[in-house]
């Protein structure tokens, strides 16, 4: 297999894993957050009140372990392929890859850039999802 199929086929296969990890993650903050008590109680919760503070607080804890759940997939990945070297090195790379911010590619492998680039364009889509599900969830709350 050519570097650049298996660059391909490993960037497919984290695209899916990733894009599972997280729908499912916010598909079961949903169903915790739409029980008809949790609906009935967001009726009547003040955005900020400390219930609705800690309402916001919660979802956003719960969306950054998702996303620290993708960040760490691609850092065993990063590793275990031998794109980068040293754990922390592949942490800082994913993190900084995933968030779109960007780092020199002397840091990874050449026959694994794309992997990177990968992960970059995924990060900007499951932030944006990220994103539209919280505002989705602060708008239950009811303005007062």
């Amino acid at each position: 297999m050519s570097p650049m199929a298996a660059q391909f086929l490993v960037s497919a296969v984290m695209v899916i894993v990733c894009v599972v990890i997280h729908g499912s993650g916010l598909f079961a903050l949903a169903s915790a957050l739409r029980t008809e008590a949790a609906v009935e109680r967001l009726k009547r919760v003040n955005a900020l009140s400390p219930r609705g503070v800690a309402f916001t607080l919660a979802i956003v804890v719960a969306m950054l372990i998702l996303h620290g759940l993708e960040i760490w997939a691609f850092t065993l990945v990063y590793l275990a392929t031998g794109a980068i070297t040293g754990l922390e090195e592949a942490l800082y790379f994913s993190t900084i890859s995933y968030s779109t911010v960007g780092y020199n590619d002397t840091h990874i492998a050449e026959q694994w850039r794309l992997l990177g680039a990968f992960e970059s364009i995924l990060g900007m889509v499951l932030l944006g999802w990220s994103t539209a599900f919280f505002f989705r969830m602060l708008g239950r709350m009811e303005a007062h």
